[in-house]
């Protein structure tokens, strides 16, 4: 007599069961699968499978021991039959012999932490950054191609489309699951964190109703990369860096739906938690005595919520100390703004004119143009300048906030 089918309570406990751990380990399991096999999209289908067969054999059987490491030994078990029934070649020869070995092993207790490696792969310069950045996302936070899609304002078929050439590029280019060597780190370093930052970022000004809080998502990945790599200043300077720029997020919108600048928020707002933990790990990054950008980008944002307001002509210097590591038209922009606010406006108004062969296309070019002619009483050109930067504005809350600013002149 065959064994009775588990009743829907046991399915379902289950199903629950395996999300947790999809949720919590995926990045985990795919990471340490894509160590050995050298494709993430085997890694991912083999995990996809593994995952499906552990619906059945858990209801049946009963939850195992440690259900990460039957996951990763039944994905393994999977990659090795698609291996074998695929057209040979020395790279696939060379991945099924390691799955052969690792699979003979004992179903692993614990997993081992291979997410350096698929961050750095996922984040390698060859890709383009809007790849990285949903790659990343994808493979080591697990969203979904809907939610990243979503985040990106993009069609789901363009994104899924996107995510499958960022993977075929990977596996023909032979980009390697590793972390750099030592004479590689500073420069590949830098991509990484560049995309998590900017996962930080598109989380921090979309608006409100997001299925995902990519802030968050960004915040894990830097603490995890902290983790895994300790005591780097320039990962503690971006990890700085978020934190402070994450403490001002609930006073960045005012009452009336308009953005606000640090200067003008209400500071009880602020999350005291998060300032004081970005203001202790930018200490000791400092105090390694080897600064890189993000350490003083960090700076700049802890000058910004200075008592009893911004420090200008400290950010002012700081911004100067950026341009001799990123020597950009978009530092220079945020410098001339700075030593305006620092009591030279003609002077930060030459800089931002000399500027426009490189950002007359660029956003915040206009509003800061127009801020700083009317800071030198130039109210008709400032009044043009914000209606340009208006019409640019990448969402209503900046939009309200200039015009506010337009309204102020009183033309």
């Amino acid at each position: 007599m065959s064994p009775a089918a588990p009743g829907p309570a046991a399915a379902i406990a289950v199903a629950r069961e395996l999300d947790r751990v999809m949720r919590s380990d995926r990045g985990r399991l795919l990471a340490a699968l894509a160590a050995g096999l050298r494709d993430l999209s085997l890694a991912e289908e083999a995990l996809q499978e593994a995952a499906i067969s552990a619906l059945g054999h858990w209801a049946r059987s009963g939850l195992p021991r440690s259900p990460q490491g039957w996951l990763l030994q039944v994905a393994r078990r999977k990659a090795i039959d698609r291996l074998r029934g695929a057209g040979r070649d020395a790279r696939k020869a060379e991945a099924l012999a390691r799955l052969v070995v690792d699979e003979a092993a004992p179903e692993p207790e614990a997993i081992p932490d291979e997410r350096l490696r698929l961050i750095f792969a996922c984040c390698h310069p060859s890709l383009e950054m809007k790849s990285r950045v949903a790659l990343t996302l994808r493979t080591v936070c697990g969203l979904t191609t809907p939610e990243i899609a979503r985040a990106f304002l993009d069609a789901e078929p363009t994104m899924g489309q996107r995510l499958s050439r960022a993977k075929a590029k990977i596996a023909a280019a032979g980009i390697p699951f590793a972390v750099p060597e030592a004479e590689l780190w500073p420069a590949r370093l830098e991509a990484v964190l560049t995309t998590v930052y900017l996962i930080f970022t598109t989380g921090y000004v979309a608006g409100p109703g997001e299925p995902r809080d990519l802030c968050h998502e960004a915040e894990y990945l830097m603490r995890l990369i902290d983790r895994l790599r300790p005591e780097d200043p320039e990962i503690e300077g971006a990890l700085a860096m978020m934190l402070l720029t994450a403490a001002r997020r609930a006073a960045r919108i005012g009452a009336d739906g308009a953005s606000l600048p640090p200067a003008v928020q209400d500071r009880s707002l602020w999350d005291g938690a998060r300032l004081a933990e970005g203001r202790a790990i930018l200490a000791a990054a400092v105090a390694r005595r080897r600064p890189g950008p993000f350490q003083i980008k960090a700076a700049i944002a802890d000058c910004q919520m200075a008592e009893p307001g911004p420090d200008w002509p400290q950010i002012a210097a700081l911004y100067g100390a950026l341009w001799r590591h990123e020597p950009t038209p978009v530092v220079s922009l945020n410098a001339a703004v700075a030593l305006a606010e620092a009591g030279e406006p003609a002077r930060g108004l030459a800089i931002v004119e000399s500027l426009e062969g490189h950002l007359a296309g660029y956003q915040p070019w206009h509003a800061a143009r127009a801020a700083l002619l009317a800071m030198t009483g130039d109210r008709a050109a400032a009044a043009s300048a914000y209606q340009q930067a208006i019409a640019l504005a990448p969402g209503p809350a900046e939009a309200l906030f200039l015009q506010r600013m337009l309204a102020s002149l009183g033309t």
